[in-house]
């Protein structure tokens, strides 16, 4: 009897729309639940808009979309979303460890005191982002990697069971990247289920499950499969170019060469 992997997310003729404009067109897709999976696609091709959807903060215009067996928006308290850039008040005086423990609002409410296992996820969120040290700076004092460190801390410490990453890793100093990385790798050995949205072909290349998209989800499954030459080629609708070591690069001046950025979800010990 075939063995049918536990979804964390699925779609059947999801279809997604902004102001009345199609960004996701009829899809069909699962995310396994604790697995990585690498949402990868040209600018403009619905990756964000997916996730806004997962997270619940768009309805399908089509369609059925299922988180964790029911629909987004009755389990918001169970999905964590770091947003690609987060918009930062200048003047208003918030603290790495107050942006961090509103990962806790969405158990606790904006209102809600917070316990010790709230104080507990969030020291442990700091720490394990290496920003412990920062925890009584302003935002506005720490550098972009720093802030996007913070945000990512802010996640974690919701302790969600789905955890939504939109470009984690872009324009981000060495250090921040492998810590991101690591964090992002700690937290699929627990159970679970991460999404990052990427440019980077050698990111998605680590991942467990892929979502290639084109204005829809073009391809999915593993790396092996979603990433095939002819997929990429297909999905961008641009060349690709082999190399003598067997990489690929797509042939997109809006995106880095996978040969020149190293950078990637490393699974290590």
């Amino acid at each position: 009897m075939q063995i049918v992997p536990q979804l964390a997310a699925s779609g059947q003729g999801v279809v997604l729309a902004y102001n009345g404009r199609v960004a996701v067109d009829r899809s069909d897709f699962g995310i396994p639940a604790g697995a990585l999976t690498a949402m990868i696609g040209p600018n403009g091709s619905g990756k964000s808009t997916l996730l806004n959807a997962i997270a619940g903060l768009l309805v399908p215009r089509q369609g059925h979309l299922e988180v964790l067996g029911h629909q987004p928006g009755e389990v918001h308290d169970r999905v964590a979303y770091v947003l690609q850039a987060t918009k930062l008040n200048e003047v208003m005086p918030v603290t790495v460890r107050e942006v961090v423990a509103m990962g806790r609002y969405a158990r606790r409410g904006m209102l809600g005191r917070l316990g010790r296992d709230d104080r507990r996820a969030c020291e442990s969120a700091m720490e394990r982002l290496a920003i412990d040290d920062l925890a009584g700076r302003h935002l506005t004092e720490l550098s972009g990697g720093q802030r996007q460190r913070v945000f990512v801390a802010q996640g974690l410490a919701q302790e969600a069971e789905v955890l939504l990453l939109d470009e984690p890793l872009t324009a981000l100093d060495l250090v921040s990247i492998d810590t991101i990385s690591r964090a992002v790798f700690d937290e699929v050995t627990r159970g679970t289920a991460v999404v990052v949205t990427t440019h980077d072909v050698a990111e998605a290349n680590t991942a467990d499950h892929v979502l290639l998209m084109s204005g829809r989800v073009h391809t999915e499954g593993p790396p092996a499969m979603a990433l095939a030459p002819d997929r990429l080629s297909d999905a961008y609708g641009i060349g690709i170019v082999h190399l003598e070591d067997g990489s690929i690069v797509l042939d997109d001046a809006a995106h880095r060469p996978a040969t020149e950025r190293h950078v990637h979800f490393e699974r290590g010990g």
